[in-house]
C-alpha cells in the first residue's frame, strides 16, 4: 500500500502512475480536459505553464505548515504549570527520571529510552532530582518539573505537523491534510497526554516520526539511492529504534513497517527492468537502515541506561546475584567470597521469578488446618539471618568443616540437605497440600538439630551447565529436586496470609517444567576452608545482562493484573468513548471499509470510471489503506494480550484513525464536487465541507477543553466546576 497521485489523467495526457506509487510524470505538454492539482486542495481547470505560481503555491505551503505547528505548539504548552502538584502516572515517570539522574538503578516493564530523555530533560531544565514523587496530589513547590513537562509537550506538539505532512503525501490535497491536523490539535486526550510527564507523547512522536518517513521514501520511489532517499529511509529506521526504545508497543510500527517493506521489495521483483544486482541493493540497504541499524540504536540505549544506573537501588530485587554484583553500594559488589559451593558451606538461595526473594525459614510453625503444623519455609525479599542455609550431605551428619575432612565441592546429581542455620531444621516437603496453590506440595522446616527423615533429601541440578558439574556462585542456576515426591522446589510469588507475615509462598510443585520460579542460584557463600574470590570476575557481560533486562521486562509486563478498585479499559471499550472526534474516527472507519470494498468491485469489474475518480479510488484503496493498515496493527493486538490494559494504550491507533478520517472525508467531497462539475459552485462543495469539519471539531473543543485545562477549581460533580454539564451521558467519568 502506497502513496497515489490525485487526478489522473486519461490515457492520451501522457500522465502515468509508476508502479502505482503514486508519482506523476509528464510525458507531454498538450493536456485536455479538467485534472486535480496536486496538492492545490481543489478541483480546477488545468493551468497553463505560462499561469502557473509555482512560487506562491510553495509559499502558501509552508505557511499552512507554519500555522498548524504553531498552533500545536500554543494547544500543548498552554498553562502547562498547571497543576502545580503530581497528576497520575507522573508518579511513576517523574520517579524515574530523578532516578537517572542520581544514578540509582531501578526497575520498569517498558526499555529505558522515553525515561532517559525524561530524566535528560529535568537535569537540562535545573531540576535536582530530589522530589520523592510519592503520590498524585503532592506539591512541587519549588521542584522544578516544567523542564520534563515540556519535553512531553514538545515532542507531542510534533505529532501534529508529522501527521499534516503524511496526510499530505499520501493525499496529495492540502485540505485532507488540514481535516487531520485538526482532529489532532484539537483533542483533548491526545492534548492531555502530552502535557504530563508520560511515556505516551515521546512514544507517539516516534511512531508519526517512523510513519512520515516512511511514506517520504515511499515517495522517492523513482530516485533510488539519491541522498533524499538514503535520508528517508535512514530515518525511518531511526525512528523505529526510537519507538521501540520507549515502550515494546513501538513493535507495530516495526510490523506496518515491514509490510510495506516487504510489498515494495515484491513490486521490485516484478520489475523486470531491474538487474539482480539492483534488486540486491535495494535489499542490501533496506537490511542496513529497517534492521542493523536500528537494533545498532536500541542497544546503544541500554548501553547508557547500564553505564548511567551504576549505583544500587529499589530495582536490585527484580534482577540475578550476578547482576545485583555490577551496582555501586549492593553487599555483592567487590564482595570477596568463595566461588564454587562445597558441604559444610553456609548459603542464601535467591530465586530467580521476578521480585520473588530468598529461601527463608523461621520459629513460627503453619497454623492449625494447613497442611502439617511444621515449621514455615518461605520467600522473603529482604536480606536476613533467617535466609542462611547449611548445605550437608544426606546421609552424614558430621560436620563437614572439621578440618580433619578434606573439602568435597557439591556436583550436579548430588543429592544433599539444606539445614536451616538459626533453627536447625530441614528444608523437608511432603504430599501435604501447600497453604495458597492447590495441586502443590507443603514445603516445611522438619527435623531436630539436623537429625530428620527421607523427606529432606534433595538432587541438585545444575540448569546452565556446561562442561564443570560444580555448582558456582551467583552463575550456576539450580533447581533442587525432592527425592521421595520428584516435586521441584519452587516461589508461587503468591503472598501467604498475616500468619505467614506476608511473605511469599514456597511450594513443591509436581510439574517439572523449568520455569524462573523453580530456579535458583546461590547468592552468599560462607566457607572458611575455601579461598576466597572477588565477585568483579564474575560479573555478567553486557549481553547477559541486555539479555536479562528483557527476560526481566516480558515477564513484568504478562504479570500486570488490575488493582482493586482500578479503571481499566477492554479493547472493545475504545474508542466509543465520550468526545466527537472519536465518534467521527469510529464511523469513518466503517465507511471506509464500505467505500473501500465497492471501489475495489467497481475497479476490478472495469467498470467506466472518469479520470478524475479514478485518481481518488487510487488515494482512498492507497493512501487510505497504508492508514487503516496502521489502524489495525495498533488495535486489534491489544484483544490478544493478558495484562491489564488502560485507555492510553489506545493512542496510538487513534492517531492512525484520525488519518484515516482526513483522507476519507475530503476524497468523498471530492467525489460530490466531481460528479457537480457542470453546475458552477460545484467547487465549494468541496471546500464548504472540509471548512464544516474544521469548525465542529473546533467547537467539539471549545465544548471539551476544560478537560484539558480545567485541573483546578472545583470538581466535575461541583455545580461550579468548568466541567459541568460535560456529562453527556451516564457512562462517563470525568
Amino acid at each position: 500500500m502506497s502513496p497515489a497521485a490525485v487526478g489522473v489523467g486519461p490515457a492520451e495526457s501522457g500522465l502515468r502512475l509508476r508502479r502505482g506509487r503514486g508519482r506523476m510524470k509528464a510525458a507531454g505538454t498538450a493536456v485536455s480536459g479538467p485534472e486535480l492539482a496536486a496538492g492545490d486542495g481543489g478541483l480546477c481547470p488545468k493551468l497553463t505553464p505560462q499561469s502557473k505560481p509555482k512560487i506562491p503555491e510553495q509559499v502558501m505551503g509552508w505557511l499552512l505548515l507554519a500555522a498548524v505547528t504553531t498552533l500545536a505548539f500554543a494547544t500543548r504548552f498552554h498553562r502547562l504549570h498547571e497543576p502545580a502538584h503530581v497528576c497520575w502516572d507522573e508518579t511513576h515517570f517523574g520517579k524515574m527520571g530523578s532516578y537517572y539522574i542520581n544514578r540509582t538503578f531501578f526497575f520498569d516493564i517498558h526499555p529505558p529510552l522515553g525515561k532517559m530523555l525524561i530524566g535528560l530533560a529535568g537535569y537540562l531544565s535545573g531540576y535536582d532530582g530530589t522530589f520523592p514523587f510519592q503520590k498524585p496530589g503532592d506539591k512541587y513547590k519549588h521542584h522544578n518539573y516544567i523542564g520534563m513537562r515540556g519535553l512531553c509537550a514538545f515532542l507531542g506538539s510534533w505529532l501534529i505537523p508529522f501527521a499534516y505532512l503524511t496526510v499530505l503525501e499520501l493525499s496529495k490535497s492540502r485540505p485532507a491534510a488540514l481535516l487531520t491536523a485538526a482532529l489532532f490539535t484539537f483533542d483533548t486526550g491526545c492534548l492531555t497526554l502530552s502535557q504530563y510527564i508520560l511515556l505516551d507523547p515521546i512514544l507517539m512522536f516516534f511512531i508519526m516520526a517512523a510513519m512520515l518517513s516512511m511514506v517520504k521514501y515511499n515517495s522517492c520511489a523513482d530516485r533510488p539511492f539519491s541522498v533524499s532517499w538514503w535520508f528517508w529511509l535512514s530515518l525511518t529506521g531511526i525512528s523505529l529504534a526510537g519507538a521501540l526504545g520507549v515502550k515494546f508497543v513501538g513493535l507495530f510500527i516495526v510490523l506496518h513497517v515491514g509490510l510495506n517493506t516487504v510489498s515494495d521489495l515484491w513490486q521490485l521483483l516484478g520489475d523486470l527492468n531491474l538487474t539482480m544486482v539492483t534488486l540486491g541493493k535495494h535489499l542490501a540497504a533496506r537490511i542496513l537502515c529497517l534492521i542493523v541499524f536500528p537494533l545498532i540504536l536500541y542497544t546503544a540505549i541500554f548501553a547508557v541506561h547500564f553505564l548511567v544506573l551504576n549505583k544500587s537501588g529499589p530495582g536490585d530485587g527484580f534482577f540475578s546475584s550476578a547482576f545485583q554484583s555490577r551496582l555501586l553500594g549492593n553487599n555483592l559488589h567487590n564482595a570477596s567470597i568463595p566461588e564454587h559451593l562445597a558441604y559444610g558451606s553456609v548459603i542464601t538461595v535467591k530465586n530467580l521469578r521476578m521480585a520473588s526473594g530468598y529461601l527463608h525459614s523461621h520459629c513460627h510453625l503453619y497454623p492449625e488446618g494447613v497442611g502439617a503444623r511444621q515449621q514455615q519455609v518461605t520467600a522473603y525479599q529482604h536480606k536476613d539471618y533467617n535466609n542462611l542455609w547449611i548445605v550437608k550431605k544426606h546421609d552424614v551428619n558430621t560436620d563437614p568443616l572439621d578440618p580433619s575432612f578434606p573439602v568435597e565441592f557439591v556436583k550436579h546429581g548430588d543429592i544433599i540437605r539444606l539445614e536451616h542455620k538459626e533453627t536447625s531444621r530441614n528444608l523437608h516437603s511432603h504430599q501435604h497440600e501447600a497453604p495458597m496453590t492447590r495441586k502443590h506440595y507443603q514445603v516445611t522446616g522438619y527435623g531436630v538439630n539436623g537429625t530428620g527423615d527421607s523427606n529432606d533429601f534433595w538432587r541438585i541440578e545444575v540448569m546452565n551447565r556446561k562442561s564443570e558439574n560444580r555448582i558456582k556462585v551467583l552463575r550456576s542456576q539450580i533447581r533442587l529436586i525432592h527425592l521421595a515426591t520428584g516435586c521441584v522446589l519452587g516461589s508461587s510469588g503468591k503472598t501467604l496470609p498475616k500468619w505467614g507475615w506476608e511473605q511469599l509462598e514456597v511450594t513443591c510443585t509436581p510439574y517439572l517444567k523449568e520455569t524462573p520460579n523453580s530456579v535458583w542460584n546461590v547468592e552468599d557463600h560462607i566457607n572458611p576452608k575455601l579461598p576466597n574470590i572477588n565477585l568483579d570476575v564474575l560479573k555478567p557481560s553486557f549481553m547477559e545482562i541486555l539479555l536479562e533486562s528483557h527476560m526481566v521486562m516480558i515477564r513484568g509486563n504478562s504479570g500486570l493484573k488490575p488493582k482493586e478498585n482500578e479503571v481499566t479499559s477492554k479493547p472493545w471499550h475504545w474508542p466509543i468513548n465520550y468526545q466527537i472526534i472519536w465518534w467521527l474516527n469510529l464511523g469513518s472507519i466503517g465507511l471506509y471499509l464500505l467505500l473501500g470494498s465497492l471501489t475495489t468491485v467497481s475497479m476490478q469489474r472495469g467498470i467506466q470510471l472518469t479520470a478524475e475518480v479514478k485518481g481518488l479510488c487510487q488515494v482512498l484503496l492507497r493512501g487510505g489503506g497504508q492508514v487503516l493498515l496502521g489502524w489495525l496493527l495498533h488495535y486489534f493486538p491489544f484483544f490478544m494480550m493478558g495484562r491489564v490494559l488502560y485507555f492510553h494504550h489506545y493512542f496510538p491507533a487513534m492517531l492512525f484513525s484520525s488519518m484515516l478520517t482526513g483522507i476519507l472525508w475530503d476524497t468523498i467531497l471530492r467525489f460530490f464536487a466531481s460528479y457537480l462539475s457542470p453546475f458552477p459552485l460545484a467547487n465549494w462543495v468541496h471546500i464548504f465541507g472540509i471548512s464544516l469539519l474544521i469548525l465542529g471539531i473546533a467547537y467539539s473543543f471549545y465544548l471539551f477543553h476544560p478537560l484539558s485545562y480545567g485541573m483546578i477549581g472545583p470538581l466535575a460533580q461541583d455545580p461550579q466546576s468548568p466541567m459541568a454539564g460535560l456529562k453527556w451521558l451516564e457512562t462517563w467519568e470525568f
